[in-house]
């Protein structure tokens, strides 16, 4: 029997709903693992319209933003604003072309980057020298060296599918980068006036570094990104500046489910709910849950690498180098925690002990 499909799985319907007054839904198709769709947000008003999340940097997703946005009487040109919660293609991906359409002004977090370049730089970057580094007080954490290199752990680095990085590549040498200049960089506490309402800026790290979303005191409103996802719990990777990815993420968690009087929450994936401080409560119960998993794996294994410890937490379908980024992620949270060990072994992958 075939497993019931989650939420955020569901392809993208062309039809457009209106949640509160101009605030509209518009699915956009994505083929991505475990996604069908990525909601853009239309935040409507006088000035024509913001967007939020336009979706990816392909020919596909632009026919269907102008057609979402045809459907609520508007057009590429009727957008001001684009508003990008975090830099993932999927939710950038469609900002820079909008922005050659019509102008439009591009917000993101001040520390938006995708790789080393930050987007208040010049947006061009070649896909094999993408990088980010950094250093903390355990000489093993060396952060996100680039697609062609090994990780901390030993493994291959996480990169997209080869057509997509030769896509990518064409469009640099093209001088179409999809990689948006962000020309309004904001921060936590900034308040954003779009769609007859005022945006508080929430910044949330732990998805990514950069991951903000929106709160509408007024009317309880909360633009959640990927941060808080009604059915599934997002990516925490390992390779990233934070000193433990995952202790930022579960601040980010608190920080949102202490937010007074949310009535409706907007994902980027999957349908609207209401319950954020449950849905927040229930993410980093399945991270709790996890880490007791590495811990029971530990003991089984005894001293083991990222990649072993990574094929007994997941499936064999999930196996691969995302998997090994989220584990890294768990044991490096378990070992600043004081409940694992690591060391090196001969030919350079760590290994760790649980107890």
């Amino acid at each position: 029997m075939e497993p019931r499909r989650k939420q955020e799985q569901e392809t993208a319907r062309r039809e457009i709903t209106e949640l509160a007054p101009n605030v509209l839904r518009m699915e956009l198709p994505i083929q991505m693992p475990g996604l069908g769709h990525v909601n853009m947000y239309a935040l409507v008003d006088a000035r024509g319209a913001a967007v939020v999340d336009p979706g990816l940097p392909t020919p596909g997703n632009w026919k269907a933003v102008r057609d979402r946005l045809a459907q609520a009487g508007l057009a590429p040109k009727h957008v001001h604003t684009v508003i990008v919660t975090h830099s993932h293609p999927d939710h950038f991906g469609g900002a820079a072309r909008l922005a050659r359409e019509s102008g439009a002004e591009i917000v993101a977090h001040r520390s938006f980057r995708f790789g080393v370049i930050e987007a208040t730089q010049d947006p061009e970057v070649s896909v094999e020298d993408l990088a980010a580094s950094g250093e903390d007080d355990e000489s093993h954490r060396r952060v996100i060296q680039g697609w062609n290199h090994k990780t901390p752990w030993g493994g291959q680095h996480p990169r997209p599918p080869v057509r997509m990085r030769l896509r990518w590549r064409l469009a640099r040498w093209l001088g179409r980068s999809f990689v948006p200049p962000i020309t309004k960089p904001v921060r936590a506490g900034e308040v954003l006036r779009v769609g007859g309402r005022e945006w508080v800026i929430r910044h949330t790290p732990g998805h990514t570094e950069d991951h903000i979303c929106l709160h509408d005191p007024a009317d309880g409103i909360f633009l959640s990104g990927d941060h808080v996802l009604p059915s599934i719990t997002p990516h925490i990777s390992g390779l990233t500046l934070s000193k433990d990815p995952l202790d930022t993420f579960f601040g980010s968690l608190d920080q949102a489910a202490a937010i007074p009087d949310v009535k409706l929450v907007l994902p980027a994936h999957g349908h609207p709910f209401r319950d954020l401080a449950g849905r927040c409560e229930a993410i980093k119960q399945h991270h709790y849950d996890r880490l007791d998993t590495v811990r029971r794996i530990g003991r089984e294994l005894g001293p083991a690498t990222v990649q072993a410890f990574s094929r007994q937490l997941f499936k064999p379908r999930s196996w691969g180098e995302m998997a090994e980024s989220e584990t890294y992620a768990h044991l490096e949270h378990l070992r600043i925690a004081g409940q694992a060990a690591v060391r090196r072994d001969a030919e350079g992958y760590l290994i760790y002990e649980t107890g």
